[in-house]
């Protein structure tokens, strides 16, 4: 399962794996205080993209496709959330203040497309 979590709020036993997915750190966290597995800074969306989105949920449909197609592109930076996903739950920690409208939203949906086709990812697909 793919959950997701703000980095302001305290790390829990049942969050699983935990993922940083933003491009920069979060505002006055300390490194130490996250308890992270990793930051995936690399899935996070491109710097153009974040600000031509700005969080603005007129764009988000459109954001989305944009996402999805760099996920596309960088699949290898992608495997330690396949990877962690197929041993259990994993947890997207994200710093914005727009839970609906924000990057861990899309790649969750992202994430879950991929793992729940008849299949699932193999490693090829994956990077």
């Amino acid at each position: 399962m793919v959950k997701l979590k703000r980095a302001y709020e305290p790390a829990a036993p049942s969050d699983g794996a935990r993922y940083l997915v933003e491009r920069l750190w979060p505002r006055g966290v300390k490194k130490t205080a996250l308890r992270i597995d990793a930051w995936l800074k690399d899935v996070a969306p491109s710097t153009k993209l974040r600000q031509w989105f700005s969080h603005d949920p007129k764009k988000w449909q459109q954001f989305e496709r944009r996402y999805f197609r760099e996920l596309s592109a960088n699949a290898k930076a992608l495997r330690p959330l396949f990877d962690a996903a197929r041993r259990g739950d994993v947890t997207l920690v994200y710093s914005s203040q727009d839970a609906e409208y924000n990057n861990a939203v899309a790649l969750k949906r992202y994430v879950e497309q991929k793992t729940t086709k008849p299949s699932g990812p193999d490693r090829k697909s994956v990077g």
